[in-house]
């Protein structure tokens, strides 16, 4: 269904348009009609499913642009989420000149409240860093007609519950409330009777989670080494057409910088490009002329490329709806495809988390050796040397190549040719990506499953089918106030790491 058949504004129609879109996604489509009648609504769908969007087009319609106070309010899990809720929902509502502010732990609380104080519209938080804005006064929810309550599930899962009962307790009581959940646990569904009017439940099934044409495999790697181990795999599968995930704006810059100092042939997509900027990517992609494309959740969001034979996480997702996301853009159309995921050993209780939603086990990769991605090089580039010497003239320089015949021998020479059109020396190429802060620990299971599994078995199995065979921090972060339950907050060991410009 097209968003214009959904009574939407012109000048919304007119964001989505800027935003790339076309179709609305289910969720979208038998939400909005019902939020924009007025009712409460509980959204039961897949992350990557268009939620935000869901929720954002019809209260930005609805907002009263000359009361400069909350009239929508957002509750979000993690801090990540209320950024990229943030951003989306500003994009959409730039033609309105919408005033939206996140809050969240981790982060300037002054800044915020200044942000606050002058005209928010449309505040989106996390729980704990929300009701510290509630305590202290800083933020008026009197007008707040919206509560959206995002992720519902997840906030159940960190231990929000009782945060979240106490922000539902401090807006007003008329107003109309939107509870977005994959799932439906029990205490959700208390929530749905207790502060919610006859809601209308809209469930969206799942799509199918995972496929047998989609090849799953994980590397575990130290964080400082994930790049080096990255360009060697690289090297040796020689994907024709691949997409790599980074969780943020910085993390997708600087990939695709040293990807391209590396000598691959990749650019990048995220939320801070524009859209001329972003339609030109894409459209080399699409055409060959850029074969690895480096994105962010987001900005890959209703990317659809046929093709695409790997797909590579170096970041592995917070949240295993977004992996199953990213890897359905492998393995379409009756093609086989392969995924990569890279994860260190802090990061294995997110593995597997995903391994219970897909219901397969991902096996593991051995990191490739420089023998190995040397001769991955060399053994793509053969076609492009027997081109170069079909049309090459000795006559041209005659004196230089005696001289060289007669100083080495055939293979010497045939070697050094090869070596030079696969840029053997760009591999050694020195690069760092800057740090980025660590996921938080998972605050369940039997203390992290990082240890079950060696991470050294498995071949290339999933490696160049065409050439070589080759098979959560304090309670409390110090900082102003925070989310309580480590979320936002940042523990002493990561408190030198900023996540900026996310998506």
């Amino acid at each position: 269904m097209k968003f214009a058949e959904l009574g939407l504004s012109d000048d919304l129609l007119t964001a989505i348009t800027k935003q790339g879109y076309e179709e609305a996604t289910p969720i979208q489509e038998k939400t909005i009609p019902l939020i924009l009648d007025g009712k409460d609504v509980i959204g039961q769908a897949q992350t990557g499913t268009g939620k935000t969007a869901a929720f954002g087009l019809p209260i930005l319609q609805m907002l009263d642009e000359n009361v400069m106070k909350p009239q929508a309010l957002v509750v979000s899990p993690t801090r990540e989420l209320a950024i990229q809720t943030q951003d989306e929902i500003f994009k959409l509502g730039r033609d309105k000149h919408v005033k939206v502010q996140a809050v969240f732990g981790g982060a300037d609380i002054r800044r915020q409240i200044n942000g606050l104080k002058h005209g928010a519209q449309v505040v989106v938080g996390t729980p704990g860093r929300l009701l510290d804005h509630i305590n202290r006064g800083t933020v008026d929810l009197s007008n707040v007609k919206t509560l959206v309550l995002d992720e519902a599930d997840e906030m159940l899962n960190m231990g929000f519950l009782d945060d979240i009962e106490s922000i539902l307790k401090a807006v007003p009581d008329k107003r109309q409330t939107l509870l977005f959940s994959a799932t439906m646990p029990p205490a959700i569904k208390r929530i749905g009777v207790q502060f919610m009017k006859d809601p209308v439940h809209v469930q969206i099934e799942a799509k199918e989670l995972t496929t047998d044409l989609v090849d799953q495999y994980y590397v575990k790697v130290r964080e400082n080494e994930k790049f080096d181990t990255l360009t060697r795999i690289l090297d040796v599968q020689n994907p024709e057409l691949a997409i790599m995930f980074g969780r943020t704006k910085r993390r997708v810059d600087e990939l695709t910088r040293g990807l391209e100092l590396r000598g691959y042939n990749a650019a990048g997509i995220h939320g801070d490009l524009t859209q001329q900027k972003r339609s030109q990517v894409l459209k080399q992609f699409k055409n060959g002329e850029i074969n690895i494309l480096v994105a962010t959740d987001v900005a890959a969001r209703g990317l659809d490329v046929s093709g695409v034979d790997y797909v590579y996480n170096f970041d592995i997702p917070q949240d295993s709806e977004s992996y199953v996301h990213r890897i359905g853009r492998t393995g379409r159309a009756g093609h086989t495809g392969t995924s990569v995921t890279f994860v260190t050993s802090a990061e294995m209780d997110y593995l597997k988390d995903i391994e219970k939603l897909t219901k397969k086990r991902m096996q593991p990769l051995k990191p490739a050796t420089k023998e190995e991605a040397i001769a991955g090089r060399l053994a793509k580039v053969g076609s492009k040397v027997e081109k170069l010497a079909d049309e090459a003239n000795p006559a041209l320089a005659e004196e230089e190549v005696n001289n060289l015949v007669n100083k080495y021998d055939a293979k010497t020479l045939a070697a050094a040719l090869l070596g030079s059109v696969a840029n053997i020396d760009d591999m050694d190429t020195p690069y760092s990506l800057s740090r980025e802060r660590p996921l938080p620990r998972k605050r369940y299971g039997n203390g992290g499953g990082g240890n079950r599994r060696s991470g050294n078995g498995g071949g290339y199995r999933g490696g160049n089918r065409r050439d070589n065979g080759h098979g959560g921090g304090n309670r409390r972060s110090g900082n102003g106030g925070s989310d309580r339950r480590g979320n936002g907050g940042q523990s002493r060991r990561s408190r030198d790491f900023v996540i900026k410009n996310k998506d």
